[in-house]
């Protein structure tokens, strides 16, 4: 054989490991609410008999491109002017980031919790981990804005991807009055290099630039414009970052990222001994007490958002961003105690 034969086997080798790596990522497996909902009810996270008791209504929402989007209502008992959109993560459905309505629900939310494009039972063909995936959310803000007023003060929740499309979401829509990013990556590029080794003990080079070519031609997206790290500049909305300590999917490490970059209104929440969006499982006393006194911070919790505060935080790492001058406010500026202590123990290694 001559060498170049040789040198065509192996172009066409890394030419099918490209196209083989970017079906993975734009047709990553997804799962069905029948295993979703098995999948939470053994994690002690969701019991479906609660949320089938619930009055809702199913939804269709439609996307700017074309596709319609399931989504499911839960109206609030009583009209308090605030909604929830709840955006879950990538391979699973709306069922899984129902586990996280109670905390809303019980002050006084509306939610919308709603399926990605080409998950559960929303149209679509491909996942583009944000890219246009920030449109769609941007649709159900307006369908949720039509229905519960204009008036509203709607919030944004994501888990994971749902995460990371929500802090894009932030920096093209500035009508939520706040967000909430749990486990969220801070670049796609970085995630797959991080996969790439992990999973598959592959370089980047050449194999993240053959995959992200033929995800460009059969997903119509760029893995570097995928990027929350780079918006946060672009975003005021005030945010509650949170992630597991032991996340072995997405590190830590991007969370603390984001959280540094962000300018304005922040908090954080690191929960210790939980792994990939594990947080509200590892510890729900302590997460709804966190959710609960950043939504105080905003005013827009009731008085149930004490409920937890006989629970001890002391083994957490929590950041709340305050003047210094004014340590009850959410304002601007940095509390420089807080994060010379959150520097000491979390610095990137």
């Amino acid at each position: 054989m001559t060498m170049m034969s040789i040198a065509l086997c192996l172009l066409l080798a890394l030419v099918g490991v490209g196209y083989f790596l970017a079906g993975l990522v734009i047709h990553i497996r997804t799962y069905g609410d029948e295993d979703i909902y098995k999948y939470e009810t053994n994690a002690g996270t969701l019991v479906r008999e609660d949320i089938d008791r619930l009055p809702k209504e199913e939804v269709f929402i439609s996307s700017p491109y074309g596709y319609q989007l399931r989504g499911l209502f839960f109206k609030a008992p009583q009209d308090a002017g605030k909604a929830i959109v709840l955006v879950h993560g990538v391979s699973t459905s709306l069922v899984s980031s129902l586990k996280y309505m109670w905390m809303f629900r019980k002050r006084g939310f509306h939610v919308l919790a709603y399926d990605h494009c080409r998950h559960g039972g929303s149209g679509g063909s491909t996942t583009t981990f944000g890219f246009y995936e920030k449109h769609d959310l941007n649709a159900c803000v307006d369908w949720l804005f039509e229905r519960v007023g204009q008036y509203c003060k709607i919030g944004i929740f994501g888990e994971s991807m749902g995460a990371s499309t929500a802090l894009q979401h932030a920096a093209i829509d500035r009508r939520a009055a706040f967000y909430i990013a749990d486990c969220p990556y801070s670049d796609l590029t970085a995630e797959l290099i991080y996969r790439l080794r992990k999973d598959w003990w592959l370089p980047p080079f050449p194999f993240l630039h053959i995959t992200g070519l033929f995800a460009w031609l059969r997903g119509g997206f760029q893995f570097h414009l995928v990027s929350p790290i780079r918006d946060m500049a672009e975003i005021e909305t005030p945010i509650l970052f949170i992630h597991g300590k032991e996340d072995k999917y997405i590190p830590m490490e991007m969370t603390l990222e984001l959280y540094r970059a962000k300018q304005g209104p922040k908090q954080l929440y690191l929960a210790p001994g939980a792994d990939h969006a594990q947080s509200l499982r590892t510890n729900p006393h302590i997460y709804d007490r966190i959710v609960g006194e950043f939504l105080e911070e905003l005013g827009l919790a009731t008085t149930e958002t004490k409920t937890s505060n006989s629970v001890e935080t002391e083994s957490d790492e929590f950041t709340n961003q305050n003047d210094p001058l004014d340590t009850t406010g959410f304002e601007d500026g940095v509390h420089d105690n807080e994060l010379a202590h959150l520097d000491a123990v979390t610095t990137p290694g």
